[in-house]
């Protein structure tokens, strides 16, 4: 006996790329996903890759998934991709002890997180902000 089949949660014209576990801060990591929310899908990749940040080509990795996805999975057009959403969320939280002097200690936390990237094709992200906007 398996699992009940559940519906789809994106529409037809949407595809999306989940990366769980990344070994960076929530909010480390939401700096970068900032940068490429709402950006057309290729305009994302060319900032992603020649961004600074460490966790940029963990960041640029998903959203190629993401584009993968749409062109293979669904048959989107590829050049009027997207990125509708970026969202980030908090994983585990590693706890390690650092010694201090006099024979205490301090805590250190270390965060992972994940990430989701949906991306759409551009004349429905149109239309679905107008419906958003009014």
């Amino acid at each position: 006996m398996s699992k009940p089949q559940h519906p789809r949660g994106l529409t037809d014209s949407e595809a999306q790329a989940v990366t769980r576990n990344i070994r960076v801060s929530p909010r480390k990591l939401n700096e970068v996903a900032a940068m490429i929310r709402g950006a057309k899908a290729q305009d994302a990749v060319a900032t992603l890759t020649f961004s600074k940040r460490r966790i940029a080509q963990t960041v640029k990795k998903t959203l190629e998934s993401a584009i993968a996805n749409a062109e293979n999975n669904h048959q989107l057009d590829v050049d009027r991709l997207v990125v509708s959403h970026a969202e980030v969320g908090r994983a585990i939280v590693m706890k390690r002890f650092h010694a201090r002097g006099r024979g205490k200690s301090s805590r250190i936390e270390k965060w992972f997180s994940h990430l989701k990237i949906v991306v759409a094709e551009q004349q429905v992200a149109k239309a679905k902000s107008e419906a958003e906007a009014a």
